[in-house]
């Protein structure tokens, strides 16, 4: 078999400690809590450096020996991650910013970010003898396991909003995926994925009910600290529904301190979402160590809408943790801003990316940032997927 160096040892999880075999098919801890892999750092200390990472081809698979797959036959790959990290040219000078960087997620295979994540949950799926898996999605995570399943000759089931921008649906055709179209939110299709779940055999790749999603998203942490020669950022503003990138970033800090890679520096987090579905900033604001579930969500912004997250807890433990902060933002502002990037950056983002500008500047308002700050603002997908919603905004906006 050829293996890979890696020095995963077990699962973990973070709320109760519990710890599981990690050849076993795992979903949430038993206490209902996401579970996370578990690496031997003393021994990745000594089997990969910083050094050793320099001519290694730039994308996800670069870091293999804290990914959690043990047989390199079952990595299923389209070349994720190794996006750019770019210095703004227009919009950081105009806000007196000259460390304003963008890390441009929108070149990843399918168009966003959660080609890293389902990635690593294909490859891993493959690897513990899985055929069926089933993800509820809000459109780019659909798109993702579609791809990443084709490439592994998996069976793909995705269960999304009925009013899920149409580009997404034809991606996932496409890619052969089955569909189905549920009314509501995907909390609805998370309940609809439980059931395919326990009646028809599927496994579910839902964002944090497995414990390999994740791992392929902290790869973005790395390649941060890559970019930065390994002394991270100020700020990192990010755009979190299910907020699996950010509390991967978080994690894949604490690998690399705990490796001898960095200090114990650790940049401000800010969970971005939008006010017409905001749980983590309103919990945050309220000192809540949970994000109950919102009601009647809505925004254009369809990565956002989410109404409620297993892994809220660590959301707002990172923000709290790194002295950062949850911030809500208009519908209106965050696509004027997905606009503005476009026509000043170059980078025609999904209005999540938008949104990551719209907290930018009301952070810098309320002194939160300071112009000198070094801030990376996370790009996660490609406006392309929606164009419908773009149209039709422009449309009424234009009259």
């Amino acid at each position: 078999m050829p293996t890979t160096n890696t020095t995963a040892k077990d699962i973990f999880c973070p709320r109760c400690a519990k710890h599981y075999d990690i050849t076993a098919v795992l979903t949430l801890c038993e206490c209902g809590a996401p579970l996370l892999v578990d690496y031997d750092y003393e021994k990745a200390s000594s089997v990969i450096d910083r050094e050793k990472l320099k001519g290694r081809t730039a994308n996800m698979w670069r870091y293999l020996e804290v990914l959690p797959v043990f047989d390199c036959d079952n990595v299923a790959t389209l070349g994720e991650g190794g996006t750019q990290l770019l210095v703004s040219k227009t919009i950081g000078p105009e806000l007196g910013m000259p460390d304003l960087f963008l890390k441009d997620e929108t070149t990843n295979p399918t168009g966003s970010f959660k080609a890293r994540g389902l990635a690593m949950a294909v490859s891993r799926a493959r690897e513990l003898g899985l055929k069926k898996l089933i993800i509820p999605t809000a459109g780019n995570a659909g798109s993702a396991l579609a791809a990443y399943a084709a490439r592994a000759g998996l069976e793909c089931k995705i269960i999304m909003p009925r009013d899920v921008p149409g580009p997404f649906l034809v991606d996932a055709k496409y890619h052969g995926a089955q569909i189905e179209l549920v009314d509501g939110t995907i909390k609805d299709c998370g309940e609809r994925a439980t059931d395919l779940v326990k009646n028809e055999g599927w496994f579910s790749a839902a964002t944090l009910k497995e414990p390999y999603r994740i791992e392929g998203k902290k790869t973005m942490g790395y390649e941060l600290a890559e970019d930065f020669n390994f002394e991270l950022p100020d700020v990192i503003i990010y755009p979190t529904g299910g907020g699996t990138g950010l509390i991967g970033m978080w994690k894949a800090f604490d690998e690399m301190e705990r490796m001898g890679w960095i200090g114990s520096f650790r940049p401000k987090m800010v969970s971005v979402q939008a006010e017409g579905c905001a749980p983590i900033p309103r919990a945050y604001e309220e000192g809540l160590d949970y994000a109950p579930v919102w009601e009647d969500p809505h925004t254009l912004a369809a990565g956002l809408r989410v109404p409620g997250a297993v892994g809220d807890f660590l959301m707002l433990e990172a923000v709290r943790k790194s002295g950062g902060t949850a911030v809500a933002v208009s519908d209106n502002d965050l696509m004027m801003d997905t606009k503005e990037l476009s026509a000043k950056e170059g980078i025609f983002s999904s209005p999540e990316g938008g949104a990551t500008l719209t907290c930018l500047k009301m952070l810098l308002n309320d002194g939160f940032v300071k112009p000198d700050e070094r801030v990376v603002l996370f790009i996660t997908g490609s406006g392309y997927k929606y164009l419908d919603v773009m149209q039709e905004w422009d449309e009424e906006h234009s009259a």
